[in-house]
């Protein structure tokens, strides 16, 4: 599985985003279901609040499976905590920190996401550079 970050999700839906192009060409190519998280999704509806049918096609995609949101729970709790803490010069938001936290959890190594700067700095389990699609 690939983990998707909100930039991706947020391009391929929207045609005026730039990075609508690449986002929506990687998409097609990449197997599914691509997984995510709550604290991602919510960022996409909040940068998405001003088109409704963007909104409307995200929510499509995680209801044809074609993007799986994976679970967090009260365990996950300390490490996403701990990450944020670990980044905060970044800083790290909710979001990447659930993302990374997932990825360590269900040792998943690939990222879709545009946010290289930031994903090219993090490390799984304080050692390993994920690696960064497209």
């Amino acid at each position: 599985m690939i983990l998707v970050d909100t930039g991706p999700l947020v391009a391929i839906v929207n045609s005026d985003d730039q990075h609508h192009p690449e986002c929506l060409a990687a998409s097609k190519a990449l197997p599914r279901p691509l997984g995510t998280v709550w604290p991602v999704l919510a960022e996409v509806m909040y940068l998405l609040s001003g088109w409704p049918r963007a909104q409307e096609a995200v929510w499509d995609m995680v209801a044809r499976a074609s993007v799986e949101i994976l679970p967090l729970g009260p365990d996950d709790v300390p490490r996403i905590r701990e990450l944020m803490r670990q980044y905060a010069n970044r800083p790290m938001d909710l979001a990447d920190a659930a993302l990374i936290r997932v990825a360590e959890r269900e040792h998943i190594r690939q990222f879709f996401t545009v946010d290289r700067k930031d994903f090219a700095v993090y490390r799984l389990h304080g050692r390993i550079k994920p690696s960064i699609l497209p």
